[in-house]
């Protein structure tokens, strides 16, 4: 079953992607089993990240544009907050990308994070590797923009890029220290807006102090992705991103971020949050309820 499934997948048979990514999703019986037969893979990922609201969805649209254009393929996992109800995915602004839902070169999935804490998906590491698997040019994962999720794509992305708007001066103050770290290519997007140049100005000001970190400069892209504006600086930031961190050193540590985050969604396998909720509730009752007593017996 799983040979035939993964050859589909390498035939680039959408039915048989989209029916995968659900089986690695529900963790499926024998799952493991495809992804131990993955292919080795050289195919790009891309990660956009930011806080809500930066029009991180247009500029993926345009970004998608811009590839189509060159005749190539992608793939597009948009990683969406979840219903407090049934943990599903709100798909809140993919109604931006829908003309591409169709188009023979580009497949969009739409991820829930199902409550984790990191606001990425627990299985877009697994989800990632099998759509390398399958003939696209370059994946793309649009990350749900809070909390944790900025650091977490860094460990995921072969370039990752952090998207800002003119107003987010406290939030990048806020946000500094792993942004700075992780931000590969830095967008400053609807730079249409009042003050634009000032806080391109004040963010390169800023990036300073973090240069020694990078081996290159991180570039800072003016776009407004409505008017597709500033697409083909970005794509050659992010292109001269994806060449330098074809570098073993940075592939090994790349690599072992995402064997790190492996081995950790496994041994947290079988704790399931609802029944942890369950049995707090039942623990409250207690007056004596202590978390670190309770927490124990899973350690």
């Amino acid at each position: 079953m799983w040979a035939s499934l993964l050859q589909q997948i390498k035939n680039g048979e959408e039915k048989a992607i989209a029916r995968s990514i659900s089986l690695i999703e529900n963790e499926a019986e024998g799952y493991e089993q495809l992804l131990q037969s993955l292919p080795a893979s050289q195919t790009p990922l891309i990660g956009i990240t930011g806080p809500p609201g930066a029009g991180k969805s247009t500029l993926v649209d345009a970004l998608i544009a811009a590839l189509v254009e060159h005749q190539k393929k992608v793939a597009i996992l948009c990683v969406d907050p979840s219903s407090p109800f049934n943990l599903g995915a709100l798909l809140g602004d993919r109604i931006r990308m829908s003309e591409w839902y169709n188009h023979p070169n580009v497949f969009i999935r739409s991820l829930a994070t199902r409550g984790s804490l990191g606001g990425l998906h627990p299985k877009i590491i697994e989800i990632s590797e099998l759509l390398k698997a399958a003939p696209f040019d370059y994946i793309i994962v649009e990350t749900v923009g809070v909390g944790q999720s900025e650091i977490e794509i860094a460990g995921l992305a072969d370039a990752t890029v952090v998207v800002l708007v003119p107003e987010a001066g406290d939030e990048v103050q806020t946000m500094k220290a792993g942004l700075m770290e992780i931000a590969d290519v830095f967008v400053v997007n609807k730079s249409d807006r009042p003050e634009s140049d000032l806080f391109v100005k004040n963010l390169r000001l800023m990036l300073a102090p973090a240069f020694h970190t990078h081996q290159q400069e991180v570039a800072v892209i003016k776009t407004i992705a409505s008017q597709k504006k500033g697409i083909i600086e970005l794509w050659e930031a992010i292109d001269t991103v994806l060449k330098l961190h074809n570098e073993p050193q940075q592939k090994a540590w790349l690599l072992a971020e995402r064997a790190f985050q492996l081995i950790q969604n496994k041994r947290m396998t079988g704790i399931d949050k609802r029944v942890l909720k369950e049995k707090i509730q039942e623990e409250l009752s207690n007056k004596h309820f202590n978390l670190y007593h309770f927490i124990n017996p899973f350690l």
